[in-house]
């Protein structure tokens, strides 16, 4: 196993890094009942092979991650780690609730303490909820009581807000969604870099989309396949985000072991600054292809909205591009469950047409709308 500083933590940190998310379970589509001991074995084998970064949060698992990460962590194991959580920020509605979400934490994994601790999901306006209530206030009394050693904050927003947040405080470390796929999408690439100039180092979570970089459409892996490289869909994903030197560790949410030795094998060689001109060619290549598979072509400018049905068309449009990106049709179905649950799906459509007179792209909505509620139900 590699190891690289930390930021300004003094600490020296594993590239790969044990992500506590997506763990073993004993029954299908129910997140809640962890194989407990598939997956201790699975984090104390990483840890014995040099694994010393594990990241769990809240709602994880249903609530369960935390504990079992407790559990696995006794033996011996918790003080061979970096342990990080992070505060559900959508639970605080008050400024007390900080410290007593915070202490249920602890006591849920068990510890006397936490190496990190993040402010989770935060995007524009939930850090302004945090702002009103005191979060600096919390963060640096949890650090002088010793409950935590550093603090930091995972992101799902908008560019602009990554770049407010990280001048909001004197963050040891922030936490992205970043992968070749996702390098224009929420902090960005370019908000990944001002990280780096502002010494802010920089966790990357779901490197391989939530496992759909591993397993590419037929056409993109026989492009993988065909590579000199000889790398898997899943190094090439893991060696793209590695060759960036502000990204100390990578977060892995390994669900068998086997995964957990083919992430071992890969990151034994996973370093920044890495990839030739000629392999970067090659990942955008990649992207591109992704990218060609899209089905429509909205650019989210949101010129159509507001519906006056409330009919959520970019977000439509998103879902559909997602799974044929993809090639993940039943992702489609329970992405747009959740648009029909919140009254929003393309049904409310009443073909009044105010949307087509306002996309800049000249698309024929109404008839996109009724295609993919069909083809989504």
């Amino acid at each position: 196993m590699q190891y690289v500083p930390f930021g300004k933590t003094g600490r020296q940190v594993s590239r790969l890094g044990f992500g506590m998310m997506r763990l073993p379970t004993l029954k299908k589509g129910d997140s809640q009942v962890i194989d407990r001991e598939e997956a201790i074995r699975m984090l104390r084998f990483a840890i014995d092979a040099g694994v010393n970064y594990v990241d769990t949060a809240y709602v994880y698992h249903g609530g369960e991650s935390e504990i079992l990460t407790g559990i696995a962590l006794k033996d011996g194991y918790r003080g061979r780690v970096m342990l990080t959580t992070k505060l559900p920020q959508w639970l605080v509605e008050k400024e007390s609730d900080m410290d007593r979400l915070l202490d249920e934490q602890l006591k849920k994994l068990d510890v006397s303490y936490l190496d990190f601790y993040l402010l989770h999901a935060l995007d524009g306006s939930s850090f302004d909820k945090l702002k009103r209530l005191n979060y600096q206030k919390f963060l640096e009394k949890a650090k002088a009581d010793g409950r935590i050693r550093h603090a930091g904050f995972s992101f799902h927003g908008e560019k602009d807000a990554f770049v407010d947040i990280i001048d909001g405080y004197d963050w040891d470390m922030a936490q992205i969604q970043f992968n070749y796929l996702d390098d224009t999408a929420q902090a960005t690439l370019e908000g990944l870099l001002y990280a780096q100039r502002r010494g802010v180092p920089v966790v990357v979570m779901e490197p391989l989309r939530g496992g759909a970089l591993a397993n590419p459409p037929e056409d993109i892996r026989d492009t993988i396949d065909a590579n000199p490289r000889g790398w898997s869909p899943v190094e090439w994903a893991f060696r793209y985000v590695g060759d960036f030197r502000n990204v100390p560790t990578i977060l892995s949410g390994m669900s068998s072991m086997e995964q957990v030795q083919d992430n071992l094998r890969i990151f034994e060689d996973v370093k920044a600054d890495d990839l030739t001109e000629h392999d970067k060619v090659f990942l955008a290549a990649l992207k591109r292809s992704y990218l060609s598979r899209i089905k429509v072509g909205c650019t989210a400018c949101n010129y159509c909205q507001p519906c006056p049905q409330e009919v959520q068309i970019p977000r439509i449009f998103e879902a559909c591009n997602e799974a044929f990106m993809l090639n993940q049709p039943s992702s489609l179905k329970w992405n747009y469950g959740g648009i029909i649950k919140d009254n929003a799906d393309g049904s409310r459509c009443v073909a009044c047409g105010a949307c087509e007179a306002a996309c800049p792209q000249g698309l024929p909505i109404i008839q996109l709308l009724r295609e993919i509620d069909a083809q989504a139900r």
